[in-house]
């Protein structure tokens, strides 16, 4: 990389920085800036420097937004009685993707982990309770992951709603579509038949 001159150097280290950026990818991104027009590395540039000072959490589900509230709590089509709880953006993002959900989000900005001291008063789950608590709230989704602290956040925030008059699911897990039983791992196998449903 010393062939480069400093300025590019400098370019190069930065893009690398990022995830999933090897060094030739970001070889080849600096060079792909250098020979772009100026106005797009202007506004990408902008765009960057924008993004720290106008997204926030959103005030009622903690998703980013460029506002008070992001656009599926500012929906009024969105049913606010049913609320999916997930541990992040992406988990949110995923879900909306697959159109399979009309209500509400919660995100938790994290799990349970008491393995790297993360706790109760760690992520977002006294905003959920207090959610949940003005009465508005008929079913509460929880979706966090399957991995261990995905589990054991799903276990607490259960017992933790068990006070209120609410329906608590959790998504359902098991084996993919278009899935060979031979390929799947002996956990999934055994979550898919005890998730096991009438036909």
């Amino acid at each position: 990389m010393n062939h480069y001159p400093s300025s590019i150097r400098k370019v190069i280290n930065h893009l690398n920085k990022l995830p999933g950026i090897g060094l030739k990818t970001a070889e080849r991104l600096a060079m792909h800036l250098l020979s772009a027009p100026e106005s797009e590395v202007s506004e990408l540039s902008q765009s960057i420097g924008e993004l720290k000072k106008t997204i926030r959490l959103c005030s009622q589900c903690f998703a980013l937004s460029d506002s008070g509230l992001c656009r599926i709590c500012s929906n009024t089509s969105r049913d606010n009685t049913l609320i999916c709880v997930v541990e992040n953006q992406a988990d949110m993002v995923a879900i909306e993707k697959s159109g399979g959900f009309t209500g509400v989000y919660h995100l938790l900005q994290g799990l349970l982990s008491p393995m790297d001291n993360v706790g109760p008063d760690d992520i977002r789950l006294k905003e959920l309770l207090a959610k949940i608590a003005k009465g508005n709230v008929a079913e509460v989704i929880i979706a966090t992951g399957t991995n261990v602290e995905g589990e054991a956040t799903a276990s607490y925030i259960s017992d933790c709603l068990t006070r209120f008059p609410i329906n608590i699911t959790r998504i359902a897990s098991g084996v993919p579509m278009g899935g060979e039983l031979k390929y799947v791992d002996q956990v999934t196998l055994k979550k898919a038949m005890e998730a096991r449903h009438a036909l």
